[in-house]
């Protein structure tokens, strides 16, 4: 794949509570404020009030919190899947679970009875599949939102990933209402057996996930020199995320995603004998062991009941996805940083577990990779992390040197230096504004972080 296709960002993003303008496609975005929203109906202005309820098309509540001061003393810890937490008390929770929800309507209004008193900004997605949620806020808050849920017997095992949000809220507002499908995916996730254990993945530990990657012998179909061994067992390693996420960490050996957004995965779908972009064409779906991760896991369960589908008989994923992982195992075999859907973007395996990765450090490897290159120059960069496409009209998530971001004013690429509504180039760390501040052409001379 071309380099010039590898940094697009294509996951679907919150809708902000300004009325929406023209002309966006919902095909370009990134995470948190980095992102443009897609135009909605249902979208409301802001007031001073702490949460605001709308009420959609099919009568499901949605909840948008904006507490004016959030509480930054040390919250005491709470259990559920591990313990994160930034000195300002804050941590980042995610979780999903696949089950039957005969009323997803009721179970959004029950969940936001429950959270309108809590200092909690995310993403919370309820159907008649399960639950799937990322969110912030104190750890209190965020843990008793977890012991809650799990009172219900359909969410009694969820397994929660914490990590710590130092600077507080890493979302900007709470969401929580039905979506129709938990994973954006071409053509929908309703028709699939999600519920169905035995239609998904067999799910390894992460000790189990170390030891086979480490003990195994990582499939390469295209060559025919290959030396057998008893000892070794067959595995083909697949990266199910977006390419971008790719770029900047995973796991040694790891097929990169052959789209640039999980959206249009195609691993297993060709049709054709040879394909070089597909890893899994030609492959003995007899005996070879597909081994498949994500970040927390979710996107590889749903995945599985398609290559389930398709004739693949020996799938396994990664329990609780990468960040699970590097909680569990540190970076033993793992490359770089992780990609996050908030406000933080990158995070270093430390992050997770410091005791086993003290330096904190992204672990480079040789120039031949694309992991951490500037997507412009083609330059190793050690700091991981993207940014936004000054083109408000492009937008496009990517890495850059600070060179290049100076010489192209920001922009991916010279098609969009010359583009009519330009941002200020940031530089360093610093981040856009929601973009609604520059939808109206009236573009800010500085802009801080």
């Amino acid at each position: 794949m071309g380099i010039s296709a590898q940094y697009y960002a294509h996951a679907r993003i919150l809708h902000l509570l300004l009325p929406l303008k023209p002309p966006f496609s919902s095909s370009s975005s990134s995470s948190s404020s980095l992102l443009r929203p897609n135009p909605s109906p249902l979208a409301t202005t802001t007031t001073t009030t702490t949460t605001t309820t709308t009420t959609t098309s099919r009568g499901l509540l949605c909840c948008f919190s904006s507490h004016g001061n959030p509480r930054r003393g040390r919250e005491s810890r709470g259990g559920g899947g591990g313990s994160a937490e930034g000195e300002s008390g804050f941590v980042v929770a995610s979780f999903y679970k696949f089950v039957l929800v005969a009323d997803p309507e009721a179970e959004v209004a029950k969940q936001l009875s429950f959270l309108q008193e809590r200092n909690i900004h995310g993403r919370i997605y309820v159907n008649e599949q399960g639950i799937n949620a990322q969110y912030s806020g104190p750890t209190t808050d965020a843990m008793a939102y977890v012991e809650w849920l799990r009172e219900d017997p359909r969410f009694s095992d969820i397994l929660v990933q914490l990590s710590p949000a130092l600077s507080g809220h890493a979302f900007p507002r709470l969401k929580l209402r039905y979506k129709p499908s938990l994973v954006q995916l071409e053509g929908g996730v309703s028709h699939l057996p999600l519920v169905d254990p035995s239609m998904r993945a067999t799910p390894l530990t992460p000790s189990e996930w170390r030891k086979r990657l480490q003990n195994g012998r990582n499939v390469d179909i295209f060559s025919s020199n290959i030396d057998s061994s008893a000892s070794e067992k067959e595995f083909l390693l697949l990266d199910v995320r977006n390419g971008y996420e790719w770029d900047i960490g995973h796991f040694r050996g790891a097929e990169r995603p052959n789209v640039d957004c999980f959206r249009s995965t195609s691993f297993g779908l060709s049709e054709q004998e040879v394909d070089a972009s597909d890893p899994l064409t030609g492959i003995d779906k007899e005996r070879t062991d597909i081994l498949m991760y994500c970040t927390g896991g979710i996107r590889c369960d749903v995945y599985s009941t398609i290559l389930r589908q398709k004739g693949f008989k020996n799938l396994y994923t990664l329990s609780g996805g990468v960040s699970n992982y590097l909680k569990s195992e540190g970076p033993a075999e793992w490359l770089g940083n992780l990609f996050v859907f908030d406000s933080r973007l990158s995070l270093p395996p430390s992050t997770y577990n410091p005791e086993k990765d003290s330096e904190g450090e992204p672990q480079l490897v040789s120039e031949s990779t694309m992991l951490g290159k500037c997507y412009i120059c083609g330059s190793q960069l050690l700091d991981f992390r993207h940014r936004n496409c000054a083109n408000l009209d492009c937008n496009r998530l990517f890495l850059c040197c600070s060179s290049c971001a100076k010489e192209l004013r920001g922009c991916c690429g010279a098609d969009c230096v010359g583009a009519p509504r330009l941002r200020p180039v940031l530089l360093g760390r610093q981040r856009y504004q929601k973009w609604h501040i520059y939808r109206d052409g009236e573009f800010p001379k500085e802009i801080t972080a």
